[in-house]
């Protein structure tokens, strides 16, 4: 398994990792794929704020992918970022999702930031919440019935971690 930063000639893959969890889950509230173009936006503007976004890459297939963006864009929040973590739907359980979290949690705390923020769609999203709680972070809220998808309204899980006691 090797991880690095994502390529434009990644994205194919990306899309395809995505939209699996658009369609079948709830850890996003979007409820249509995006197009590669805009997932090219997305990665673009991740990178023009400076920040990681990343690959995890096995046998030459990407696997799964996280990256960082700004929690908030007014500059009061300019030191949380927001994390995003996703494994393709047959390498999940595997150890992938931590170790691309891992990785951006040392990247961001070299960067400088103080904390990073997990916004976990529907509290029954077990498997993100626990790869949150085993890479050190902390609970910090529930907003009940915020979202809807599939008919359900569903909650959102707020997760912290200070960047300071990063590995």
């Amino acid at each position: 398994m090797k991880l690095r930063d994502a390529m434009p000639s990644d994205f194919e893959a990306v899309c395809e990792i995505y939209a699996h969890h658009v369609l079948t889950g709830t850890g996003s509230f979007e409820e249509e794929p995006p197009s590669i173009e805009e997932m090219l936006l997305r990665h673009a503007a991740v990178l023009a704020n400076g920040l990681p976004w990343l690959v995890a890459e096995d046998g030459g297939a990407v696997a799964g992918y996280a990256y960082a963006q700004r929690f908030h864009a007014r500059s009061g929040w300019r030191m949380t970022l927001e994390d995003s973590v996703y494994v393709a739907q047959d390498r999940a359980g595997k150890g992938i999702g931590r170790m691309l979290l891992d990785e951006l949690i040392l990247r961001c705390a070299a960067l400088g930031y103080g904390e990073m923020i997990a916004v976990i769609g529907d509290s029954a999203n077990t498997g993100s919440i626990r790869l949150h709680e085993a890479a050190g972070f902390v609970h910090a809220g529930i907003l009940k019935n915020v979202g809807l998808k599939f008919g359900r309204r569903l909650d959102v899980v707020y997760m912290q971690k200070s960047l300071g006691d990063a590995p």
